[in-house]
């Protein structure tokens, strides 16, 4: 069995059954529930998520991603720090980035308000931390492969006189 193979199925639909998932990928349903068992165990798979278009609802979300300026610490680099970040749970992801800045800091919460003190209360007041840049979005059109606002494409025949 390709593990990427299987992988990339599950990205795509993590809602398929082992069923479809095991004809899809040509093997028998046992194979690709011992298979799936182990990657979770392995933490290669480590979650199942929903995406959901928040403009669609009456819940009111704002995101914003926030570049970090950190000081690396000694022996143990951007981890510790990129740790004490993520263990924040209004903070939706962390990653280590290239280029002026050291870290993006994804977070979601109800006001702008909500996300300017977090900046100012917690993410700024940590000790490596040397600057913040808060970007918000605005309009989502794609997220994690899907296009939230599909324009719907006109496929009247043209009538002229």
């Amino acid at each position: 069995m390709r593990e990427e193979e299987l992988l990339s199925i599950i990205e795509k639909n993590s809602r398929i059954g082992l069923k479809e998932l095991a004809v899809l990928l040509g093997e028998d349903e046992i194979t690709v529930a011992n298979e799936v068992k182990k990657l979770e165990e392995e933490r290669v798979i480590c979650g199942y998520h929903t995406l959901i278009d928040w403009e669609k609802t009456s819940i009111e979300k704002v995101t914003a991603l926030i570049e970090v300026r950190v000081t690396p610490q000694r022996g143990q680099g951007f981890d510790r720090i990129a740790q004490r970040i993520y263990n924040y749970p209004e903070v939706k992801s962390v990653y280590l980035i290239s280029g002026g800045f050291d870290l993006m800091v994804t977070l979601e919460e109800k006001t702008l308000k909500d996300i300017a003190r977090f900046v100012s209360e917690k993410l700024s007041l940590l000790d490596s931390v040397i600057s913040c840049s808060t970007h918000f979005i605005l309009k989502k059109y794609k997220d994690h492969g899907t296009v939230l606002d599909k324009v719907e494409e006109d496929t009247r025949e043209v009538v002229t006189p």
